[in-house]
């Protein structure tokens, strides 16, 4: 069968790293049918990037910065139900496919079969290009589980979470189930969209031959009794969404005593990842916080964005001119 293939990018101030990507997109050994980017409301030249250098993109540009959920939420309405190809490839603006990736994947969809109708996402494995450390889909038993190593060694299997970028996601699966949530803004948008499409029956497919580079965060290596990890550097406001929408969605989407229990943990070693090994510990903590008792109140929405906070209070306000000294400093 021949399918159509589109690829949906979402970019915020990418014209730095958006080359990389759409050179490889455009060197794919099976050709997609169409390259879609969504700016989003990007003040770099971006824009200017693309219709120079891009003519063939399809660029939909949104006038604010809608975080990577009203992003992705966009790009799977255009390209999806809109212009019903088969399968959405959707990325982040700084991961790059290998050059057969695409042709990898889908004779990973060939040898699986239709499923009944039953498969919805097919995920490549991501791995950090400098530090070598591969960030392997999940399972989902009222938290996270990591696989198997064996699990892992098998050219394909099936998860439960898989990251949004470098996942292919069915047209079908987007007309049932509905868009990613924009009120997530950012994080966790792509594990409660999988969270979704599993409690409505289609299956998540991970083709282990297809590797996509991938960065989340500042990655690092850093050493904690005696073994060494991987720690990822995140900014304030990310922290918060991070927080917020984890916890949401353990109180009101998927609630039970477990999963509550599992994100309390969770963020209590976070927060003392942070204090170990962050660079900006008092405000990182703060931003955790606020994005555990938003969740637990469910108060969604944009709070926070990238070039600062929304101005919600004049204790918001401060903060940020704090975070503006000690950078300084």
């Amino acid at each position: 069968m021949n399918l159509s293939v589109a690829s949906v990018t979402v970019a915020y101030n990418a014209a730095s790293v958006l080359p990389r990507q759409l050179d490889a997109l455009l060197r794919q050994t099976r050709p997609l049918q169409e390259i879609v980017v969504v700016d989003n409301g990007s003040t770099d030249g971006t824009g200017r990037l693309l219709a120079e250098r891009y003519p063939e993109v399809k660029v939909l540009r949104l006038s604010e910065n809608c975080g990577v959920g009203g992003g992705l939420a966009t790009g799977l309405a255009y390209a999806a139900p809109g212009k019903r190809h088969d399968w959405v490839w959707t990325f982040d603006q700084d991961s790059v496919p290998s050059d057969d990736a695409l042709e990898i994947l889908l004779d990973g969809v060939a040898s699986l079969g239709d499923l009944d109708g039953e498969l919805g996402m097919v995920a490549p494995l991501p791995v950090h290009r400098e530090t070598g450390t591969y960030y392997p889909p999940l399972l989902w038993d009222d938290g996270f589980v990591r696989p198997t190593a064996e699990l892992l060694s098998q050219p394909i299997w099936f998860a439960d979470l898989v990251i949004s970028s470098g996942c292919m996601v069915r047209c079908d699966l987007v007309e049932r189930i509905g868009l990613p949530r924009a009120d997530f803004f950012l994080d966790f948008i792509d594990f409660e969209y999988c969270l979704r499409a599993r409690r409505n029956g289609y299956k998540i497919a991970v083709v282990t031959g297809s590797q996509l580079a991938h960065e989340i965060g500042s990655a690092r290596k850093v050493r904690f009794l005696g073994q060494l990890r991987v720690w990822s550097e995140h900014e304030p406001w990310r922290e918060y969404y991070k927080s917020r929408n984890i916890t949401y969605a353990a109180w009101w989407l998927h609630p039970s005593l477990r999963a509550k229990r599992f994100v309390i943990r969770y963020l209590a070693r976070h927060a003392c990842g942070l204090l170990l090994f962050g660079s900006n510990k008092p405000t990182c903590l703060k931003r955790l916080f606020q994005g555990f008792w938003d969740g637990r109140s469910a108060t969604l929405g944009i709070r926070f964005r990238p070039d600062g906070p929304s101005p919600r209070s004049e204790e918001d306000r401060a903060d940020a001119a704090e975070n503006t000294e000690a950078r300084e400093a």
